[in-house]
């Protein structure tokens, strides 16, 4: 594994640990040449599962711009990257639990607007605002007072 700093090409393990679900290792790592640390995840990869555009296109669900999308809604909130990372993880594990090769995006839409529902009202709206199309201030206003 390479350095994501320095781009050297051997880190050293310094811990490893198996998600609760037992579908991830984390490791910690470190570079013996600029002597930062880093984290990287490994998982088994899984099936391709197409996601249902509101349009009709499919395309390959991407985890990397779920969570891209996630850390967007969440930007200067109080949630941590390790709550973004477990809702990623939250709506990978909904994803397998379904059992078929396609799902609707706004299916996953749910999913995550449930979770940080729960996690921060914030994020919520800002996710909510770009998830259910809102069209002007009226339809905040009426997502707030649902959350009130």
């Amino acid at each position: 594994m390479f350095c994501i700093f320095c781009k050297h090409t051997d880190t050293e393990v310094i811990e490893t640990r198996l998600s609760e679900d037992g579908t991830t290792v984390r490791r910690r790592r470190s570079c013996p040449k600029c002597e930062k640390r880093f984290t990287t995840y490994e998982r088994l990869e899984d099936l391709p599962i197409l996601v249902v555009k509101r349009d009709g296109r499919r395309e390959r669900f991407d985890r990397d711009k779920l969570r891209r999308g996630l850390f967007k809604a969440c930007e200067k909130t109080a949630l941590t990257a390790q709550q973004i990372e477990e809702t990623v993880l939250t709506v990978e594990q909904e994803l397998k639990n379904l059992g078929t090769s396609e799902v609707e995006s706004n299916q996953i839409g749910k999913w995550v607007a449930k979770k940080l529902k729960v996690l921060d009202k914030i994020a919520y709206i800002r996710f909510a605002s770009v998830f259910k199309r809102f069209v002007d201030i009226d339809d905040v206003e009426k997502e707030v007072k649902k959350l009130l």
